[in-house]
């Protein structure tokens, strides 16, 4: 089974989040906070301060604290995801150095306008809260628990 680990940074700015257009595929775009897949040998936070570098510019400061983790697995298709988020106080301007070329824009976010953006993005990055919540999305064969 393939497994992997992808961080992500919640950046506070001002009432919302600062998040990110990634140009998928299929050419939709989804936005999440800023962050990707942890390379071998990085630890989650060394990885995760890279992906914030790359995708927006901005230079993690100080990491406040791991707001959740969660694991997401589809036997079916073969693979195992470990997902965590972490709460970052950043510095800098933003501009996007993304080089594997998916981030599009980066955008200060109000949280009212958040929700409806990230609803866009896989339930791991916009369904967070629901400790102890095991969903399944049985025609994938994928499930997650917080």
């Amino acid at each position: 089974m393939r497994t992997w680990t992808v961080g992500g940074a919640l950046i506070r700015h001002e009432d919302g989040l600062v998040l990110v257009g990634n140009r998928r595929r299929d050419r939709s775009l989804e936005w999440t906070p800023p962050g990707g897949v942890i390379d071998e040998g990085e630890s989650v936070l060394d990885g995760l301060a890279r992906e914030v570098r790359e995708e927006t510019g901005l230079v993690v400061v100080k990491w406040a604290t791991r707001s959740y983790r969660v694991g997401v697995e589809a036997p079916t298709m073969g693979w195992y995801l470990s997902v965590e988020a972490w709460e970052a106080e950043v510095s800098g301007d933003v501009h996007i150095d993304d080089p594997d070329g998916i981030v599009e824009e980066v955008r200060h976010v109000a949280a009212v306008d958040a929700l409806p953006l990230l609803a866009t993005a896989p339930p791991w990055v916009h369904q967070p809260d629901r400790k102890s919540t095991r969903l399944n999305s049985s025609h994938l064969g994928i499930s997650y628990a917080v």
